[in-house]
């Protein structure tokens, strides 16, 4: 017999739903925020109370949450094809026209496209085509994964295994073995006294080469690289960094991914992030903005060198044993082509490239000094400020205070959704269709958050050394 449904949708959600990245034993007593539509870069909650969303979600709903075109192009592609698949050589004209425009795109020259559901998929695909191209190209034993300490690149058992940040690894029993972590591109707490950012990054360079050599150069296979670090605390590689890490790689033919999950689509000011960072990756990754995150699709690119190996083993096995049913589903294919004919149409690159370094400026002159805060940082529309407990040492508060979560519960009250990182980094990646006004609303409101948070802190008496 089926239980009669609670009257409010957060206690049935309490009752009910299983939520992602949560406190679950938490959500049971305080239960959802339950948001009911979106306006632009707007979100309103099932009392009517809007906010601005300043992660675009999940760095992802790039135009906003009411881009009625996304939505006639998802009808249109229902009624014509409402689904198909990809496997044994089938094919249609959304998956087509797609792969052709994201090879037109792409930062480096690529030669073929595969199709998944998310940026975790994506990875986890771009694990499998590695190991299957060293075995292709008699090398069975270059299969060890590279990534780095606080890179993100999802949640599937072996992209889980990539990421870097410890809440993804406890209790789910991974890394699995064969990944391995270099050390975090981050200057602000990385750096030792003295050393200079090209030192910084000379030494994040010479580490890779350490860890490469102490692995074994012939059993290690590929390293990821996030542009920007977006989950782990948008964090921004120093200058000069890529060049030495790529030449690195190049010397050991260490296969080179870019994960652009969150960096492509004009994220950084430029079409990818690694056209902004100068990375020339084998692979790439992307999703999210692929489509606007209005329906799920990500892909994967390979060069050809890449694509040869995959295609003779296929050929000497009879089959390229991988796919998804939705692989190249023709619903969320229309879709992403109707988003990057938008990007194109409203020439969001400049809209992205004027309204970038307002966010950039404004978050420096409004938070820079503030006590809480002790590093202000990003590129583009992606950027992040620090919260930490004592400005000259950089040191941050203990993660049992969870300073972070705190001030995203306050930008909620101040009419701001954000998002807190590890290390109480509040990230903000706004749609790319935000104004230079409504940035300036957003961190009007951060700014308030900030400030109540402060006064509750001396109140508590928790020591903050500015």
């Amino acid at each position: 017999m089926t239980p009669p449904l609670v009257n409010s949708a957060a206690a049935r959600d309490i009752a009910n739903v299983l939520h992602p990245y949560t406190d679950l034993k938490v959500h049971q007593e305080v239960g959802p925020m339950v948001i009911s539509r979106g306006e632009g870069v707007r979100v309103f909650d099932e009392n009517g109370k809007g906010y601005i969303e300043s992660v675009a979600g999940l760095w992802c709903a790039s135009l906003g949450f009411s881009n009625e075109r996304l939505v006639q192009a998802a009808a249109a592609q229902m009624r014509k094809l409402p689904f198909y698949h990809a496997f044994t050589a089938k094919s249609h004209e959304p998956v087509i026209d797609l792969a052709e425009m994201l090879i037109q795109r792409a930062p480096v020259p690529m030669s073929k496209v595969f199709f998944a559901n998310s940026g975790s998929e994506a990875n986890d695909t771009a694990i499998k085509m590695v190991w299957y191209f060293n075995n292709a190209v008699g090398r069975p034993q270059k299969k060890k994964i590279i990534g780095r300490v606080k890179g993100y690149h999802g949640i599937t058992l072996a992209a889980a295994s990539l990421t870097g940040l410890p809440a993804n690894h406890r209790s789910f029993d991974v890394p699995l073995a064969g990944f391995v972590h270099t050390m975090a591109p981050h200057y602000y707490h990385g750096a030792l006294p003295g050393e200079t950012e090209d030192e910084f990054a000379t030494r994040c360079a010479d580490e890779l080469e350490k860890l490469i050599l102490a692995e074994g150069p012939d059993t290690v296979a590929a390293m990821w690289a996030e542009p920007i670090l977006g989950a782990g605390g948008v964090i921004v590689p120093p200058p000069g960094y890529y060049e030495k890490i790529q030449a690195v790689l190049k010397k050991y033919d260490v296969l080179f991914v870019a994960d652009e999950v969150i960096c492509g689509f004009w994220r950084t000011g430029n079409y990818w992030g690694s056209g902004t960072m100068n990375m020339k990756p084998d692979i790439l990754t992307c999703a999210k903005a692929l489509s606007s995150s209005y329906l799920p699709i990500s892909a994967v690119m390979v060069n050809e060198r890449v694509f040869q190996g995959l295609s003779e083993e296929s050929h000497k096995i009879g089959t390229f044993g991988h796919g998804y049913t939705y692989s190249g589903h023709p619903v969320p294919a229309a879709v992403a082509i109707e988003t990057l004919k938008i990007y194109d149409e409203t020439h969001i690159g400049d809209h992205v490239r004027a309204v970038g370094p307002v966010l950039q400026s404004e978050m420096r002159r409004r938070f820079a000094d503030h006590p809480l805060v002790g590093e202000v940082r990003g590129v583009g529309l992606i950027g992040a400020v620090e919260l930490v407990a004592d400005k000259a040492t950089h040191a941050n508060f203990d993660p049992a205070l969870k300073i972070g979560p705190r001030l995203v519960k306050l930008c909620e009250a101040n009419g701001v959704i954000g998002r807190a990182l590890p290390g109480d980094a509040l990230a903000f990646s706004p749609p790319l269709i935000i104004s230079a006004d409504e940035v300036n609303e957003m961190l009007d409101g951060v700014g308030r958050a900030l400030d109540e948070l402060t006064v509750q802190l001396r109140r508590e008496q928790i020591s903050v050394v500015s």
